[in-house]
């Protein structure tokens, strides 16, 4: 059995803050919105607060943003 499997294997609903998160609906992970891989409650570092979803790692929270505002990929 691996930490997803059992009755904590739930997806959580989260309302993302500056710097925080509130668990609205218990869960033990959310989903990556640009990867969909599972992220541990306890592992979660990136989230938008504008958007309301969470990210992976950095590399996921800055591809989401170039997605989003494509204006940032030009250099000055």
């Amino acid at each position: 059995m691996n930490r997803f499997e059992g009755s904590g294997a739930r997806e959580a609903r989260i309302r993302y803050l500056d710097g925080d998160f509130q668990v609205m609906t218990p869960g033990a992970f959310v989903r990556c919105a640009v990867t969909g891989h599972s992220i541990p409650l306890d592992e979660l570092k990136y989230w938008s607060v504008a958007r309301q979803e969470p990210y992976l790692d950095a590399g996921a929270s800055l591809a989401r943003e170039m997605e989003e505002n494509p204006g940032l990929r030009t250099r000055r």
